[in-house]
């Protein structure tokens, strides 16, 4: 998957971060659904890869609980970088918790999380117990 994702982050629209990011969606059937980073002056109105990689599968006709894992390689160096913020709770509220995010470095070292560690606290799911 990481020579994959190394081909894919060539296509990146990064003029001004200058740090392109990749990212392929994989279904529970095995499709796989390709993202990149997509920039512009305003930085706001863009889109980062794992949320493009998303909005195209949900185009492709995949529906919430067909998703199985996602690969992202938001890295210039040998640490894996994980998604930010925004795509978390994208991913919280599109894939099961139980389901695998694996970020890569720039050399192909391999960090895996599942939905639930990267994001454990997703809006509106706190329960009356969670809140004392």
């Amino acid at each position: 998957m990481f020579e994959k994702l190394v081909e894919i982050r060539k296509n990146s629209y990064s003029p001004y971060t200058k740090f392109p990011v990749s990212a392929i969606v994989v279904t529970k059937d095995g499709r796989e659904f390709i993202g990149t980073n997509v920039e512009d002056a305003s930085t706001r109105a863009g889109a980062c890869a794992e949320r493009t990689a998303i909005f195209s599968a949900i185009s492709g006709g995949v529906k919430k609980g067909e998703f199985k894992e996602i690969h992202v390689l938001a890295s210039q160096d040998e640490t894996p970088g994980t998604p930010c913020f925004v795509c978390r709770q994208m991913l919280s509220e599109i894939f099961p918790v139980e389901a695998k995010v694996y970020c890569y470095s720039n050399t192909g070292k391999v960090k895996e999380f599942t939905i639930k560690e990267l994001c454990p606290y997703p809006f509106e799911e706190f329960t009356e117990e969670d809140v004392k």
